[in-house]
């Protein structure tokens, strides 16, 4: 391991020592601080974030990874706006979720207790590296982020505006801390310093979840990768279905809730299909179609490209849509849990009956009906900024807020009692 990042772990050890003992008030203070200065040196952040965006664009990448990283005066005013909702959420630490007392007179009590170090591990979004350490700092933890070498001056100007704004607060500004070495090999080694930090969060694309599942020696929450349906039933309301089929997919392509595939009933199909493809073209979304569908649209005059396999296992992140005809609610359930990857799943149905079965059957964080997927977020929850969307099963799923960001402890108070 190298000593770069020993040193880092060692820091951030000793800092959330410290902030696991802070009261509510000394860490809002801090984070309104943060909040403040994100605001006062935005002008710095924008400098520096044109770099990264301008290194994007001579690289040749596409409209929606330079959306996502781009920042500008309305995305800080959000971020800072994000940390102070972070202030009005309650405080999860020191919760005492359950308490009890013992025939022998032990009085057990089970308490929420910071997670302690967590790592993180993230793309081209320099949001990011603001949300996951507001969200840390108020649930008591250190955070240590690796964000993506297109992001590195974004994310260094962040972290330094956060640190200093610490200092100023009177907490430790290793509470918040950025891995500036871009290469791999540090990354790899990052997963795997279980010496220092507590659980790993990735958020990012399915090949960057893979890399960390694969390499990890840290706990691991795994979140991020959305193939998203929607399902149009025989039994639903059409208007309702094109306000949600045309949000899902285009208010904001890029990110995990977005919809990537749309399921049509094949009774609604042939009247369906031309209206929502015609509606979808005006966004400028790419059809790719099943057989069936590729018919109906091709009767319409409209050609489109044929779909295989993969694009039923695809999250493109990009104005590009899979549809797909199938013969009911079951069908539709199968292909979902087939090919979805358990963020979130929608049905548009008037049958309570088979939203009901849907919402039992389908192996989703979050499962919806007749409301579009892209609701699937912390801030819509109600829990503020978040760390991520979990799909898997265990500790936490769907949007982390801060009780996720926690662990418990037992707390055991006896009179002397010993066991015989």
């Amino acid at each position: 391991m190298s000593e770069y990042l020993n040193a880092l772990g060692e820091r951030a050890k000793k800092a959330s020592i410290i902030l696991g003992t802070l009261s509510e008030e000394e860490k809002n203070k801090a984070i309104f601080q943060i909040a403040e200065d994100l605001k006062i040196f935005a002008n710095e952040i924008i400098t520096s974030n044109k770099f990264d965006v301008d290194n994007l664009i001579a690289g040749g990448k596409g409209l929606n990874m330079i959306d996502r990283l781009t920042l500008n005066e309305k995305r800080i005013e959000e971020m800072a706006e994000g940390a102070k909702q972070v202030t009005q959420l309650k405080d999860p630490v020191g919760e005492v979720v359950e308490s009890f007392t013992r025939p022998n007179g032990l009085v057990i009590s089970k308490v929420r207790v910071p997670l302690g170090v967590v790592g993180i591990i993230y793309e081209s979004r320099p949001n990011v590296t603001v949300d996951a350490a507001m969200l840390c700092l108020k649930a008591g933890n250190a955070v240590i982020l690796r964000g993506g070498s297109e992001a590195i001056n974004s994310n260094k100007v962040l972290v330094n505006v956060i640190a200093k704004a610490l200092e100023k607060s009177g907490l430790p500004k290793d509470s918040v801390q950025l891995i500036e070495q871009t290469d791999r090999e540090i990354a790899t080694q990052f997963m795997r310093l279980n010496k220092y930090v507590d659980v790993l969060i990735p958020r990012g694309g399915a090949g960057l979840i893979k890399a960390i599942l694969e390499n990890a020696t840290i706990p691991v929450i795994e979140t991020g990768t959305g193939n998203c349906h929607v399902y149009v039933d025989n039994e639903a309301d059409l208007n309702i279905a094109n306000d949600i089929v045309i949000n899902a997919k285009t208010q904001r392509p890029s990110v995990c809730n977005a919809m990537e595939t749309l399921l049509v009933d094949a009774e609604i199909a042939e009247e369906y299909l031309p209206v929502i493809a015609g509606k979808l073209m005006e966004k400028n979304v790419e059809i790719r179609g099943c057989n069936r569908t590729s018919e109906i649209l091709g009767s319409s005059g409209i050609v489109l490209k044929n779909a295989d396999e993969t694009d039923w296992e695809t999250e493109y992140n990009d104005l590009i849509l899979a549809v797909k005809v199938i013969s009911g609610v079951e069908e539709a359930i199968e292909h979902i849990n087939k090919y979805g990857t358990r963020h979130s799943e929608c049905i548009v149905s008037e049958n309570k009956e088979k939203i009901n079965i849907f919402q039992k059957k389908v192996d989703a964080a979050c499962v919806y009906a007749n409301a579009s997927t892209r609701f699937t977020d912390g801030f819509e929850f109600g829990y503020g900024a978040e760390i991520g969307i979990s799909n898997q099963k265990l500790h936490a799923r769907g949007p982390m807020g801060l009780k996720e960001l926690t662990t418990i402890k037992y707390i055991i108070s006896g009179t002397g009692q010993i066991r015989g």
